[in-house]
């Protein structure tokens, strides 16, 4: 029987790319977002091949190419900016290229496309509650609205409500987010300074036990996300003072204050956790409602956007009568294993990375040693850097073999 609403909270990266691809299939779709509009926030920037695969199902790739760039690749660097280990983009065909553009910059280009979609329906200001529940037939939220608090019903609700997800806190309970936290101090900057005199690529991750960061540019016009560790528990202000002491220590050139612009600064910390489940009868989870990974590397991002597709691939099987839902057990089980086996284990390697010794890490960092020789081996670099394209899964190998057999003949 054909789905006749899904309600999508959250209007995040995840969540509207997830409503996109429904509202394409027909579906009705209503997206509730407690804000009062898309966060302005410029957040994540690079989307490996992963994203990017969804991001063309969804339409609105060649926008984001058009309106980002195309990064030269990654190299890791010690204090003095010596290149330890590098993988160049060259060796990459263009579908697998990583795109850069500001979170926010996507959000905007997916929220045009979804305003003329005739079965969406888009809530601002709507803040789902913890009162929800469920049938044989339905699932239900309790939503505070400007009017006041209503009920909203649909035949499945899908958590894409960031990491104090209140889906995930209403099935689970609070303390129901599994993994750690991590020790160590983030502080993500996003600045002007011009690199062009250093010779450093796009992006560049500093191995430095005290001074470990991320430079990387994140658009066309050369404004850089900056991001570092520094000592834990101060206050927000004492990070603010410490800011250009840091970025005296390991931006190359030494600048002081008068060499950049501070566009913003956050300091925060970071996560590794993993929801008990990522779905509970008619509520499913997708991305940070899901899972939590630290930045290094892109993980976090790309693994939502895999998320939304493949939860997509489960609920258009459903709609079309070509799976039951049974898939959708399929997808917490496949995207929960690839967070576990895949998500959490890399992108833990990639932090803890940075903290090394950058003398020994060019002596026994196995992983660094591989990348030298890819930079004379186009083709491991190749491999090395679709490795990532295990997080994905087909779920449309799972319908039904009867259905999809009679649609091939009908094709034919």
């Amino acid at each position: 029987m054909p789905i006749s609403k899904i309600i999508v909270a959250g209007a995040g990266p995840a969540g509207l790319i997830l409503a996109l691809l429904l509202a394409k299939q027909g579906i009705n779709v209503l997206v509730l977002d407690a804000a009062e509009k898309l966060d302005e926030q410029p957040r994540a920037t690079h989307y490996s091949a992963p994203a990017t695969y969804e991001l063309g199902r969804a339409g609105i790739l060649q926008e984001v190419i058009d309106k980002g760039f195309i990064p030269d690749g990654v190299t890791w660097r010690d204090l003095d900016g010596n290149a330890i280990g590098a993988l160049s983009a060259q060796s990459l065909s263009p579908e697998n290229k990583m795109v850069c553009l500001p979170l926010n910059s996507l959000t905007r280009i997916a929220m045009e496309h979804l305003e003329k979609q005739p079965t969406v329906d888009i809530r601002w200001s709507h803040k789902v509650l913890p009162s929800i529940g469920q049938d044989e037939s339905s699932a239900w939220v309790m939503v505070q609205t400007p009017n006041g608090e209503e009920k909203f019903s649909a035949d499945y609700i899908v958590g894409c409500d960031g990491a104090n997800s209140q889906i995930r806190k209403s099935l689970f309970g609070d303390g129901e987010f599994r993994g750690r936290t991590w020790d160590e101090q983030i502080v993500a900057t996003n600045v002007y300074y011009d690199m062009s005199p250093y010779g450093w690529g796009d992006s560049n991750f500093i191995i430095d036990p005290e001074h470990w960061s991320m430079v990387s540019k994140i658009q066309p016009d050369g404004l850089l996300r900056v991001t570092y560790g520094d000592i834990p528990g101060l206050t927000r202000e004492q990070y603010l003072d410490r800011q250009p002491m840091k970025f005296q220590s390991f931006l190359p050139g030494r600048p002081t204050p008068d060499k950049y612009r501070i566009v913003s600064i956050s300091p925060y910390k970071v996560h590794q956790r993993c929801a008990k489940s990522f779905r509970e009868g008619r509520f499913l989870l997708v991305a940070d409602a899901a899972h939590l990974c630290n930045p290094f590397g892109g993980l976090g991002l790309t693994g939502g956007l895999v998320d939304a597709g493949n939860l997509f691939d489960c609920l258009s099987g459903v709609h079309q009568g070509l799976a039951d839902e049974n898939i959708l057990s399929r997808y917490d089980e496949v995207r929960r294993n690839m967070y576990e086996s895949i998500i959490d284990p890399i992108s833990s390697e990639n932090i803890r990375r940075l903290w090394q010794d950058p003398v020994k890490a060019r002596e026994e960092d196995k992983f660094l040693e591989i990348c030298r020789k890819a930079e004379t081996d186009p083709e491991l670099s190749r491999k090395m850097q679709e490795g990532l394209k295990a997080i994905m899964y087909d779920f449309r190998n799972e319908y039904h073999p009867s259905v999809r057999g009679a649609q091939s003949e009908l094709a034919a």
